[in-house]
């Protein structure tokens, strides 16, 4: 209570506990923001890592230490302690408060927006201890609740709980923090922000006295080459590309090679992106941006990097199904009168390029987990069209049930093609064409324009009459077409046709697209019982041609597994046949990290318990599906290293004896990028899985410092893999250089936990941090690769937060397919193994 003839100052306390002559920190009074609703998270680095929840009320900001940082996982229950009241010019401090002030240490804006109370809600539900309140933040979104917990006796702090409240927004796990590394208002990391302020090496903490500082500098060469590659400019707005087209088959291709995708009932667009600029075209080049201004406002607010999104925009009827007629009548009409369940949505299933990088080269499976990746964040009306692994007939099944247009399947290791192919086939449940409109029979009924339209299509260098359709028109239809058909009329019939009746006929320019749904062709090729849908204005109708379908695409060749009996684990009886059949399951989701990189093979023909050995050069003895890259050796000469690109290759190598694929830290068409690092963690025996999982955490940590976010894999083995995904750019020698770094740092740092060497004298009660696999020809594990361990363990990907419950470090075997493959496409493991950063310049 403020004393009496004074007014009271709720930033008193602020400005008391600190010295404004040694922080940075801004002295402030009251004020309210423009908007009056600011809320800022601020990283804070003190004496423990924290980050500052701060909601604007009443011109101050209310503020919450949150331990751990917020989570979007409803499951997860954060501790936040109420700390004093901050001024309004706290919104933008980001710095580094000294040694032996008050909460001395390196702030970063990590998150802001804009805050509210849900309906029926508000701030001064803070008094009676709790808050229902909901974000709109680059990075905290939707409903949030805070509750005020019971003070014990004796405690001095006023203690509540941060929770995420179940809706779009709420994911599994603690990505947020875990994946957000960089502030908001600068782009720079912890440890740059940090490194400002103390004019040091920015790997050094407060935390373990000088961590990282004991970090040579690479050569000044080395630095020049990487301070060059910092510079250069970003990729522009991507042009616009022709789509893969899909060829219409009857039946739905079989086996684990086919990603199955709803079709949806849209536009087909091509979105190109940077930052706040989007462009839209439709399949054929035209730029559509303004049409579909809504989308693109959503997509703006993304701020995506340089980026070629393939996709399909509808909108809803009534049902909530995507539809055609629905998606027309939205656009006429303009976007300010959409309703909710009119609204327009981007379904994206595709990336062309990213930042620069063409991704066309690249596997469908791959690019679709690049895609996921890189819209990780976004929200309705922006989706990543989901898909399945085989199953297509289920799909199929419950689309045409639902009254949808069919399904998509493509192969999941077949490059993009920007033309119509076989890779991707597209199956309808009922029958849809775009026809050119040629003309119009007079109607006799009074008011209405005209009775029906002639259709036809392009046959060669021929336009043939098709027949006609009469129903399906509204009436905004029946006064669209009258206006657009008046401007076309023509004397003479552009088809030949067998309509006797000319005069009842008026013949137009065939330049109007029209799609139809139709029953079948009659045996002389005219429409039976076809419906008009819309004008497909994106079409042009020289292009327009007759739909047949084609054979369905037969499976991949199978390969022959022989002896498929023997067995291969003897300690659980698990024999090769079972073995080629993990691997036929598992092989979409191993290839993005397998597929199209120099493999080393362990091979053991007889079963992993006799003789086994590394091969990663061609024997002459695999299938035509194992290739061959010729990579320079360092004695000059070049030698040929075996790579796969999809399934097939896979199984040739599982045929010849391999349990275990390692892959390069780099692609087969570019062996001099390294775009992997990692970090195996190989523990004493003495030691224990809770260690390497704490080791884990803490090189997550350290890492996170720096900007670079990590992963973390099971390696199948005694330890855990920490994986760090890079762009390319950077050479060999960096790469190797920042790792032997980075391990050697944390071995000086912490001497009595880990060592940088490879000496098995020096590892006693330690973990060996093996930074070796990072040189050029070295090789690590990939992510579910099998091991030719006792149990048939997997390398498995697993999330941050799960490792700390995991207990046991062989966790998933090949009898867990189903499993991994659930697990991959939940929302725990979105966008594992991929993040769009570079090597930083330590």
């Amino acid at each position: 209570m403020a004393a009496q003839g004074k007014p009271f100052d709720p930033l008193a306390t602020y400005n008391a506990k600190r010295d404004f002559e040694k922080s940075p920190e801004p002295p402030g009074a009251a004020r309210s923001s423009k908007s009056g609703d600011l809320f800022i998270v601020q990283k804070h680095d003190a004496s423990r890592l924290h980050w500052d929840l701060r909601l604007e009320v009443d011109g101050v900001l209310k503020s919450w230490a949150v331990t751990k940082g917020p989570s979007p996982d409803p499951d997860i229950k954060r501790l936040a302690v109420r700390t004093e009241d901050h001024p309004m010019s706290y919104a933008e401090f980001e710095g580094t408060i000294p040694t032996g002030e008050y909460g001395g240490g390196t702030v970063m804006l990590w998150d802001r927006g804009s805050w509210a109370p849900i309906e029926g809600k508000s701030a001064k539900d803070l008094d009676k201890g709790h808050l229902h309140f909901c974000l709109e933040g680059e990075r905290m979104r939707g409903e949030w609740l805070l509750i005020r917990l019971r003070k014990k006796p004796g405690e001095r702090r006023e203690n509540w709980l941060l929770r995420k409240l179940q809706d779009d927004h709420a994911q599994k796990g603690d990505m947020l923090v875990e994946r957000e590394l960089t502030s908001v208002l600068s782009g720079r990391s912890m440890a740059e922000i940090a490194a400002e302020k103390r004019g040091g090496n920015p790997f050094a903490r407060k935390k373990g006295k000088a961590f990282l500082e004991q970090m040579e500098k690479p050569s000044a060469q080395s630095a020049k080459k990487a301070s060059a590659c910092r510079k250069r400019k970003s990729a522009p707005l991507p042009k616009f590309a022709k789509p893969q087209l899909a060829t219409l088959v009857d039946d739905v291709p079989a086996g684990n090679g086919w990603m199955h995708e709803i079709k949806f009932d849209g536009y087909r667009t091509m979105i190109a992106a940077k930052g706040s600029d989007v462009r839209v075209s439709t399949r054929s080049g035209k730029d559509w941006t303004d049409k579909f201004a809504p989308l693109v406002e959503a997509i703006a607010t993304l701020h995506l990097p340089a980026c070629l999104i393939d996709g399909e925009i509808v909108a809803y009827d009534g049902n909530g199904n995507p539809d055609f007629s629905t998606l027309q009548r939205v656009l006429k009409r303009g976007h300010g009168s959409q309703s909710k369940s009119n609204e327009l949505s981007l379904h994206a299933f595709d990336l062309l390029s990213l930042d620069g990088e063409d991704l066309t080269r690249l596997p469908n499976i791959e690019r679709k987990e690049h895609l996921e990746a890189l819209l990780s964040t976004a929200e309705p009306p922006i989706h990543v069209a989901d898909h399945l692994i085989g199953a297509g007939e289920k799909l199929y099944d419950s689309m045409c049930r639902a009254g949808q247009e069919g399904i998509i399947a493509k192969k999941i290791d077949a490059p993009y093609r920007h033309s119509r192919s076989k890779a991707w086939v597209k199956v309808k449940c009922t029958r849809r064409q775009e026809f050119v409109i040629v003309g119009w029979k007079a109607s006799k009924a009074k008011g209405r324009p005209f009775a029906s339209l002639l259709m036809a299509q392009h046959e060669g260098d021929e336009l043939v009459y098709k027949g006609n359709v009469g129903t399906g028109f509204t009436n905004d239809d029946l006064d669209e077409l009258a206006a657009k058909m008046k401007r076309l009329e023509r004397k003479t019939p552009p088809v030949k046709t067998d309509e006797t009746s000319a005069r009842l006929v008026t013949w137009l320019t065939p330049k109007l697209v029209a799609e139809v749904a139709f029953a079948e062709f009659t045996a002389n090729g005219n429409i039976r019982h076809g419906s008009y849908l819309g004008l497909r204005s994106d079409k042009d109708a020289a292009s327009v041609t007759p739909e047949t379908a084609a054979l369905a695409p037969k499976p991949a060749v199978a390969i022959s597994i022989s002896s498929r009996d023997r067995v291969v684990f003897p300690d659980t009886g698990q024999t090769k046949g079972e073995l080629a059949d993990y691997y036929t399951a598992i092989a979409p989701l191993m290839l993005p990290f397998a597929g199209r990189r120099p493999i080393s093979l362990v091979r053991c023909p007889q079963g992993r318990a006799k003789k086994c050995f590394f091969q990663k050069h061609d024997s002459g003895a695999f299938g035509d599906a194992v290739h061959l890259v010729p990579i320079r050796e360092k004695d000059g000469g070049t030698e040929d290293y075996l790579y796969v690109a999809d399934a097939r290759g896979i199984l040739q190598c599982v045929q010849m004896g391999t349990i275990e694929f390692h892959g390069w830290g780099s692609r087969s068409d570019d062996v001099e990028a390294p775009d992997r690092m990692v970090f195996d963690l190989d523990p004493d025996e003495s030691l224990d899985f809770n260690d390497v999982k704490q080791a884990a955490h803490d090189i997550q940590a350290r890492l996170s410092d720096i900007g670079l976010v990590s992963f973390a894999l099971l390696s199948g083995g005694k330890g855990v893999h920490v994986v760090v995904p890079l762009k390319t750019g950077h050479s060999w020698g960096e790469h190797k250089d920042f790792a032997r770094r980075f391990a050697q740092a944390l071995s000086i740092a912490e001497p009595d936990r880990f060592t940088a060497t490879t000496s098995k004298a020096k590892r006693k009660g330690k973990i060996f941090i093996d930074w070796l696999r990072n040189q050029r020809g070295s090789t690590a594990v990939v992510p579910y690769s099998v091991r030719a361990r006792p149990g048939a363990p997997v390398a498995a990907p697993i999330a941050w937060h799960e490792l700390k419950s995991m207990t046991q470090h062989q966790s998933f075997s090949i009898d867990d397919a189903k499993r991994l493959l659930d697990r991959a496409h939940s929302k725990t493991l979105t966008g594992w193994g991929f993040a769009d950063q570079t090597l930083p310049d330590v």
